[in-house]
């Protein structure tokens, strides 16, 4: 019985921390995805935005915490645009279960969620 209580916490936890990870690595493939067919940049951004939030629903992220970063290489490029390949960084945190608020520890006990992923923009993309 004295092992039971930690051990459960445990699996509680670890289903938190997959399901968060599955989320942010759906989320950047998604959104690299759709960036990647847009016609243009502002298709690109709408597709991202209404991705994000279908999946921030799907998989119960704080939205709050969620990041994202766009990069395009090569460096120094618009991004996107014709040829390059977009980068999609996509991060947030997983608050542990059952920590109380008191003195700052339900801030403490979080863990960093990060996903990456990279999708080549086709050579035709915003052409007519």
């Amino acid at each position: 019985m004295l092992l039971l209580v930690p051990l459960v916490y445990l699996i509680v936890a670890l289903g938190l921390i997959q399901e968060q990870a599955l989320g942010t690595e759906a989320g950047a493939r998604h959104i690299a995805r759709a960036v990647s067919t847009a016609t243009d940049t502002a298709d690109a951004r709408r597709s991202a935005d209404v991705v994000l939030a279908s999946v921030v629903e799907e998989y119960g992220m704080d939205a709050s915490t969620v990041a994202i970063s766009l990069d395009c290489r090569p460096a120094g490029s618009p991004c996107p645009e014709a040829g390059a390949t977009v980068i999609v960084t996509v991060r947030t945190t997983v608050a542990l279960p059952l920590v109380p608020p008191i003195l700052g520890l339900d801030r403490l006990a979080t863990i960093p969620v990060e996903a990456t992923s990279a999708q080549k923009v086709s050579r035709f993309w915003g052409a007519p």
